[in-house]
């Protein structure tokens, strides 16, 4: 790998910065100052210092987003702000995206990576990974849609697979509900199809876990982190 795709994607910033870096003679590799953008190095067994602190590479990346609703789950959007939009420069030069999409409206969890492999084990639905959603209804869930969602519900290009409902709370004089889904696909809308199923309508959704993964509640709408050992260990694990 060359020193300056290294550099960049370590969160040096673009070539012409790292370039710009390596002029200062602040970059070492095996202790020795190198300032050639074009030098070939073995990531793994090469040490490459910046003003004396290593510098450690990642072949892959995991972040976690509380996604703002009015962001569109996708790389690039000439028209609206995606989530990328929200990451940092190594992010963006390790080349993330998200893992399955939230609607426009929708917020909460969103996991980014570059890893394709766990991607794809998240999103297959022979892995039957959860997904946890809060939902605020405009209407009142009942025990007969529990017992629905328990069945699987049709939908008019799907058959749903057996999911969980539960009601959290239900105003009768505002005729509303708030409700907890759990499923294991990732349709298009999915939820709140389910819900409209049922005769409701969903007015407001928020996805709170993914597989083993939980929203951070420290986590402001927009912000994002990168995923702590033990929860990139959780994913990775899952079988």
């Amino acid at each position: 790998m060359r020193l300056d795709k290294f550099l960049a994607e370590a969160g040096f910033g673009s070539r012409s910065q790292v370039k710009n870096l390596l002029k200062t003679k602040k970059v070492c590799v095996n202790g020795k100052n190198e300032s050639q953008a074009k030098k070939q190095i073995n990531p793994n067994l090469d040490r490459v210092e910046v003003e004396g602190q290593e510098v450690l590479y990642e072949e892959f990346v995991y972040y976690m987003l509380n996604k703002p609703k009015g962001v569109v789950s996708a790389t690039q959007d000439k028209v609206h702000q995606t989530v990328l939009d929200l990451l940092d420069a190594t992010a963006k030069q390790k080349a993330v995206f998200p893992v399955g999409r939230l609607d426009k409206d929708t917020h909460g969890l969103l996991l980014l990576t570059n890893n394709g492999d766990l991607a794809h084990r998240l999103l297959s639905p022979k892995k039957h990974v959860n997904k946890v959603y809060v939902a605020e209804v405009d209407g009142l869930m009942t025990s007969q849609d529990i017992e629905a969602f328990e069945k699987g519900i049709q939908l008019s290009d799907h058959q749903c697979q057996p999911a969980v409902l539960e009601i959290l709370a239900s105003d009768r004089d505002k005729f509303q509900s708030r409700v907890k889904i759990v499923i294991k696909e990732g349709k298009f809308h999915q939820v709140k199809r389910m819900v409209l199923a049922c005769g409701k309508e969903v007015r407001d959704l928020q996805r709170l876990e993914m597989g083993p993964l939980q929203l951070d509640s420290t986590l402001d709408l927009g912000a994002f982190r990168k995923l702590e050992k033990s929860e990139i260990e959780a994913l990775l694990n899952l079988p």
